[in-house]
């Protein structure tokens, strides 16, 4: 059964993109899932996040020809694959628009490995640019990380025009298959009301799952390891852990109704 992609997307940054695509995988790399992250943020919060380094190849690479299986590396953890990024990659944005296919040439690459995997992970930088694109033309489904603040709601409103624009120039499959709420304070009120109103217009894409607040969420990744390797009790690595759990289901829904 082919793999199921994702891409993490928001414009707006700060809300937990990348802390959300290197949770959701380990978490579905414990369970047993073989699971593979792609970074395409220069940033490579994903590849540190995972305590990698781009070394000779990256998606870089990947974008400019190189076959997959020269860029994806085994990381530390059983099950879980990574194809590193390198601040290089922002060189791709102006490559990527100069090219006829440049669009949907992740979509071309990864074509090969959705066998290899149950869940892959695009982990986008935070704008709407071509590497973006590219992520959301190579996806099966979006997954919306949103900080529990009222700003993040016009956001969300800009990101979903986006994807109804590349499903009709790119991407006909392609549809939102889930908005995470993180950095929920529960002690606010306010934190309540954005998620009553997320709900009120995204009903069942909302995952039940929310994502606190986390010191020990935020000091993961300068340790290289996502929050179930850092510590497996915290708050927020549980509440990844659900919300994978959550992904599983959906996807497992998904399959039976296609």
């Amino acid at each position: 059964m082919p793999g199921t992609i994702y891409a993490l997307a928001n414009q707006k940054g700060g809300v937990g993109k990348t802390t959300t695509a290197i949770n959701l995988a380990a978490c579905l790399a414990e369970a047993d899932a073989r699971t593979l992250v792609v970074d395409l943020d220069p940033q490579a919060n994903a590849t540190s996040g995972l305590g990698e380094r781009a070394g000779a190849v990256s998606t870089y690479d990947l974008l400019d020809g190189a076959p997959l299986a020269d860029v994806v590396r085994q990381t530390r953890f059983q099950n879980l694959d990574l194809i590193p990024s390198q601040p290089e990659l922002a060189g791709a944005v102006v490559e990527l628009s100069q090219r006829g296919d440049g669009e949907s040439y992740l979509a071309q690459a990864l074509e090969d490995v959705r066998n290899e995997y149950e869940f892959i992970f695009l982990d986008s930088p935070p704008s709407l640019g071509p590497l973006t694109v590219n992520a959301l033309a190579a996806a099966d489904q979006v997954l919306v990380p949103m900080q529990a603040e009222y700003y993040a709601l016009e956001g969300l409103a800009q990101l979903v025009r986006s994807i109804e624009l590349v499903r009709a120039r790119l991407n006909p499959r392609l549809r939102v298959g889930g908005v995470l709420l993180t950095m929920v304070d529960g002690r606010t009120r306010l934190s309540a009301d954005v998620g009553e109103e997320v709900r009120r217009h995204f009903g069942d894409l909302v995952l039940k799952t929310t994502i606190p607040r986390s010191v020990r969420l935020a000091e993961a990744p300068s340790h290289g390891l996502p929050a179930i390797a850092y510590d497996r009790r915290s708050a927020g690595a549980a509440a990844y852990w659900r919300a994978a759990m959550e992904l599983v289901d959906r996807r497992a829904e998904n399959l039976v109704a296609a």
